[in-house]
């Protein structure tokens, strides 16, 4: 699966969901038309089943399936890629277990140099936030629009803004150079389809 060019980069928010509410949530937000799907499950119940059936839905929508920090499990289902935080591995590690064609995004947070090492070393994407206050990650250290625009001017890469992004301030950060909003309760707090269409319409 190709990595898209630019749009809604859903996130996954199984907390206090069953298996079938996530993949019904996920499912309204790419008929709404995100273009990417991460799984993000700090809690597990059962990861492998859940990113399993993830990964059959994404490719009904041409959606690539990347999963947050582990790449065993990314490995294990075959899934597209996987985002790699601070702590969670090597991008030559992603590429060793899932190949050298596999989605490898990371998190560069407000570091324009950890995204230029990132993108030396072969990763897909590069991720800069939190640029908002978030209730997925209040403690999130935040982020300048100012260090987006200086990695649109240097890097190459894709460029993925998160943090507390809203259909209300994305536009500021698409203009910054930001290719993907990557969203989480923005999407997923309610009615995921027509949240997923009011992002979108940020694209047009």
């Amino acid at each position: 699966m190709i990595f898209p060019t630019s749009g809604l980069y859903v996130i996954t928010q199984p907390e206090n969901n069953s298996i079938v509410q996530t993949l019904e949530a996920v499912e309204q937000a790419l008929q709404g038309g995100a273009v990417v799907v991460q799984y993000r499950d700090k809690n597990p119940i059962d990861a492998e089943q859940l990113a399993s059936r993830l990964l059959t839905l994404c490719h009904q929508y041409d959606a690539p399936l990347i999963i947050n920090d582990a790449i065993d499990l990314a490995a294990h289902i075959n899934a597209d890629g996987v985002h790699l935080g601070k702590e969670d591995g090597l991008i030559q590690q992603a590429k060793t277990q899932l190949g050298e064609s596999a989605i490898i995004g990371v998190s560069c947070y407000n570091a324009l140099t950890r995204a230029v090492e990132a993108e030396q070393q072969g990763a897909t994407y590069a991720a800069f936030g939190r640029f908002f206050p978030s209730d997925t990650k209040p403690l999130a250290a935040p982020a300048d629009i100012e260090t987006l625009s200086l990695a649109r001017q240097q890097l190459k890469l894709p460029l993925v803004a998160i943090g507390g992004i809203l259909p209300s301030n994305g536009k500021a950060l698409l203009t910054a150079g930001a290719d993907f909003l990557a969203v989480v309760g923005g999407v997923f707090n309610e009615n995921p389809r027509q949240s997923a269409q009011n992002y979108g319409d940020l694209f047009n």
